[in-house]
């Protein structure tokens, strides 16, 4: 992965969405049809920090108690994700030699 210091970044759209000293991706979209949508971008901010952003859109039951139940394990199965990505970006503690 190439990081220009004053350009664009390898992975960077090069386009509108580069803008106010941001860096973004082309969008990955994982979508199925009629029922649920993820969209990631990866983002570089002016002070060169590293983000991905997601959005997640999903269709939910009818009945309000069952749109609860969805939300509740969207909101469990997001939380373990994102602490599982930010466990995994922590750099690891260098052993004694």
């Amino acid at each position: 992965m190439n990081r220009r210091a004053a350009g664009h970044t390898d992975w960077c759209g090069k386009d509108h969405r580069c803008g106010l000293g941001e860096h973004r991706s082309d969008e990955i979209v994982v979508d199925v049809a009629g029922r649920s949508r993820a969209v990631l971008v990866r983002v570089r901010s002016a002070t060169g920090r590293e983000h991905a952003e997601v959005r997640v859109r999903v269709a939910l039951a009818p009945s309000e108690l069952a749109a609860r139940r969805q939300m509740l394990g969207l909101l469990s199965d997001l939380r373990e994700t994102v602490t599982r990505a930010a466990v995994a970006g922590r750099p690891r503690p260098r052993r004694a030699t």
